[in-house]
């Protein structure tokens, strides 16, 4: 089947990014309803909090909706000694927003296993992943469940192979595209192809649906989306702009006044590359030279950015936004979705 809805059997060919550390139940929801695939990012998320969060999605709708999450690349570092360095680091971004140097967890990240276990619980239309092929193993189980299988790919490389690993739909992911760059094959910065050149060759490569992502945020990104082949598209940072986004008034307000080459792909945050705005709190953490490998970095970063976000401190907080950040002007995701519909409609294949 190459007909995206009835793949992922919604009426509309529209998905919504989903937003590690960003999501809401309230966009989510909002989406599915409308008509697309709604989607929550799982992003550290353990075992309860999933099956929590799934029970929330399932009380405010009953359309489909993915459920997504980053698959470990090997890469990855366990807690050790070097936390207390790296934490020192940062020091005056803790007291910044009032908290205390944080002391070394037991993990950073909860087990790929027990994620899954409470995904299978769960049982979403979709299983979104990052970073990665799922294991045949996953593809095998997701499918078992009546569950479709979405991979992310920022190469041609990385969707033959997503391809040949049994997902039923391929996300082409543009170097313009808001938050991380996804790629696992090659050095993200290796792997930094525009939408405009990425998705046709990825239509051209593959033999399932593909969605494209990355600098689409009005009805002509969509209507260029299809016309380069595209089977449908995925949307973030006009999405996360609107009042029912997890977003922060300050991540908000910068998404509408961060030109399209103002926002930019830095470690700073996170330890692996990723787009968004240059705050004081990126400029100094590149300038200090002192970034820890991920996911220590994410998670220390994390214990001020939290905090920063209740207190709508954007200079202290992960800005993520897309090269089209200055198109995000529609304040709800029921008027971005309509824009987006309007544009796909617009095109005839």
């Amino acid at each position: 089947m190459n007909d995206l809805s009835e793949v992922l059997r919604v009426r509309h060919p529209i998905l919504l990014g989903a937003f590690g550390g960003l999501s809401s139940v309230r966009l989510t929801a909002a989406v599915s309803d409308a008509g697309g695939l709604g989607a929550f990012g799982l992003y550290g998320y353990d075992g309860a909090r999933i099956r929590s969060t799934a029970a929330a999605l399932r009380a405010a709708t009953d359309a489909p909706f993915a459920l997504n999450i980053w698959l470990p690349t090997g890469d990855e570092v366990e807690p050790g000694p070097q936390h207390t360095v790296f934490a020192q680091a940062l020091e005056p971004f803790y007291a910044a927003v009032g908290v205390d140097l944080p002391a070394r967890p037991e993990r950073y990240t909860p087990p790929l296993e027990e994620q899954l276990e409470a995904i299978w619980d769960a049982a979403p239309a979709a299983l979104s992943v990052v970073y990665g092929v799922p294991s045949a193993e996953t593809v095998d189980e997701a499918h078992r469940r009546g569950i479709r299988v979405i991979g992310t790919a920022t190469t041609v490389a990385e969707a033959r192979a997503l391809d040949e690993g049994g997902v039923d739909v391929v996300v082409a992911s543009g170097a313009e595209a808001a938050g991380h760059r996804v790629s696992f094959l090659r050095a993200a910065e290796d792997s930094l192809v525009g939408t405009f050149a990425l998705v046709p060759q990825v239509v051209d490569a593959v033999s399932v649906p593909v969605v494209a992502a990355g600098g689409i945020a009005d009805r002509r990104g969509v209507a260029a989306a299809r016309a380069l082949g595209a089977a449908g598209v995925q949307v973030g940072t006009a999405f996360l702009a609107t009042r029912e986004s997890a977003a922060t008034q300050a991540h908000r307000a910068a998404i509408r006044r961060t030109a399209a080459d103002e926002s930019v792909l830095t470690r700073a945050m996170s330890g692996r590359l990723a787009r968004g705005a240059r705050n004081r709190a990126v400029r100094a953490i590149e300038a200090s030279g002192t970034i820890a490998p991920f996911p220590m970095q994410n998670w220390l970063t994390g214990r001020f950015r939290t905090p920063a976000g209740e207190q709508n401190l954007g200079e202290l907080q992960s800005l993520w936004m897309g090269q089209a950040a200055p198109l995000a002007t529609r304040d709800t995701a029921a008027e971005v979705f309509a824009d987006l519909i309007a544009g796909w409609s617009s095109v005839e294949r």
